[in-house]
């Protein structure tokens, strides 16, 4: 049976219920008559231990229903991560696909363009292993068996390296890459390098096919404080409203359901971050 709306049965409101019916069914017989005092007590009793019984059901209703909300919650969450693992993927298969399009094209005969584009076609399968490990790693995080990975690097080195593998899409949509590193040295940081590069290539990937053609993407990095950095990725698509911003972390959390997917932010790297 489908639901439209989550029930939960109040047997508190029937305690109540009973109560004032007992002391109104009291009031009647002992001012009207009709009953003696035997017939009055068995009535009572008859009518408490019914009250029982369809207490327990309605709380064992109550927990049923509550059971089945979550089953529904369960599977709508299953439609949703499956659909977005699915958006996932697309971006680097067709990143490589558009690389060894290019090359069958012509590209092989330029020696130089030919590593180029082998290079980072192999950038494209080095993400997609990377989102089928990150499937296994949300299982771990979300079991409490997977501890995060630090090493030191440079987070710009990193940068360029999305910005590589995004090449091929920007120039699809006429977005400037950019980088804001005004005395061009580099920052080290102590972080989970593959979860970093997660995140920054979703916003990445993002901010090119959600922005404006002809815009511009734009990564800088600012201290925070002494021991921790932020890192920005600007662009002049059309944003987000404010009133969505306090639910960006959760879960397959969408603006409008109805809307195309072009207007729809991935979850899955979301989903990482606020592990």
């Amino acid at each position: 049976m489908k639901l439209p709306f989550k029930i939960q049965p109040s047997t508190q409101a029937f305690r109540a219920s009973f109560f004032i019916n007992i002391i109104a069914l009291i009031f009647y017989f002992i001012v009207i008559g009709g009953f003696s005092i035997n017939d009055l007590g068995y009535f009572i009793l008859t009518f408490f231990t019914a009250s029982i019984v369809l207490e327990n059901f309605l709380t064992s209703y109550k927990t049923r229903l509550e059971e089945i909300n979550v089953l529904k919650d369960q599977e709508n969450y299953r439609r949703e991560f499956l659909g977005n693992v699915s958006h996932e993927l697309k971006t680097p298969l067709f990143t490589i696909q558009g690389y060894i399009l290019t090359l069958i094209e012509g590209a092989l005969k330029d020696k130089k363009v030919r590593g180029k584009y082998l290079r980072r076609s192999a950038k494209g399968v080095d993400r997609l292993i990377s989102i089928v490990k990150d499937l296994d790693l949300i299982t771990q995080f979300e079991s409490g068996i997977k501890t995060v990975d630090k090493t030191d690097f440079n987070i710009y080195e990193l940068i360029e390296n999305v910005y590589d593998l995004m090449e091929f899409e920007s120039e699809k949509n006429n977005t400037k890459l950019l980088i804001n590193n005004e005395n061009n040295t580099p920052v080290i940081v102590n972080a989970d390098k593959e979860r970093i590069l997660q995140v920054l290539t979703n916003l990445v990937v993002n901010s090119i096919k959600y922005g404006k053609e002809g815009g511009y993407t734009e990564v800088k990095v600012e201290e925070y404080d002494k021991d921790r950095i932020i890192v920005r990725v600007k662009d002049n698509g059309e944003g987000i409203e404010d009133e969505h911003l306090p639910r960006l972390f959760e879960r397959f959390y969408r603006i409008d359901k109805n809307r195309s997917r072009k207007k729809v932010a991935q979850d899955l790297d979301y989903q990482l971050l606020s592990i």
